[in-house]
């Protein structure tokens, strides 16, 4: 058997039956599942902004993989033609927040598992997979982490505000001080206890600081 001869085969050629009632059992399951993914994003979401493309764009992922899916188990040559297809696919989305990976890679997994005819395969995991989420986002790791900024005109009214500092939280790491003829502005980034942040008050009420700014920090501070 040659080459072309291999392409001729009706093997190549044959289509896999299905219905359209499975069909619509799928796709019914896919976008149930996409739901689920959505509310399970939501629920966890602690990133700075909450994208709601993003969210409904886990919806939409679930539902196109299962109908390529489908359509990839029912020919071998459009299967291959498929593979050549999406390899020149190139995506330009940046990703804001690791976890964005794991619910992309769920919608397509989920996409996958049903479009192949596990459905309860991917309605077990699916389960499994969001009650471990919502029980890790719910949990607290530590306290909670900001960033300090504070301006001062002179050194002596830097070190009393990191002398209230030092005794009002956790953990303070100084992340970067620069230092310019109207002053100094000081970065650090603090752990505060029990979110209680009224020391930032009494920094602001030093002679000599002229401004104080905190704001919540997500842990991807680059030095």
């Amino acid at each position: 058997m040659t080459f072309s001869n291999i392409f001729k085969s009706s093997f190549l050629e044959s289509v896999t039956e299905f219905s359209p009632v499975d069909v619509l059992i799928g796709m019914a399951f896919a976008l149930i599942l996409g739901l689920f993914i959505f509310l399970i994003y939501k629920k966890t979401f602690s990133g700075i902004m909450y994208s709601t493309g993003f969210a409904m764009s886990l919806v939409g992922l679930s539902l196109v993989t299962t109908l390529v899916i489908m359509a990839v188990t029912s020919n071998v040559v459009l299967s291959l033609g498929m593979v050549g297809a999406l390899s020149i696919v190139r995506f330009r989305s940046a990703i804001k927040e690791p976890m964005e990976i794991v619910f992309l890679f769920w919608a397509l997994a989920v996409g996958i598992v049903i479009g192949a005819g596990m459905i309860p395969l991917a309605v077990i995991g699916s389960v499994i997979i969001g009650a471990i989420l919502v029980v890790f986002a719910k949990k607290k790791f530590g306290d909670a982490p900001y960033i300090l900024i504070i301006n001062c005109v002179d050194e002596k009214a830097e070190e009393n505000a990191m002398n209230i500092i030092e005794k009002s939280v956790n953990k303070h790491i100084v992340k970067s001080k620069t230092v310019t003829a109207a002053g100094i502005e000081l970065t650090a980034e603090i752990r505060v206890k029990d979110a209680a942040t009224s020391f930032v008050n009494r920094v602001s009420e030093l002679n000599g600081v002229t401004a104080a700014t905190l704001v919540t920090y997500n842990g991807e501070y680059m030095s």
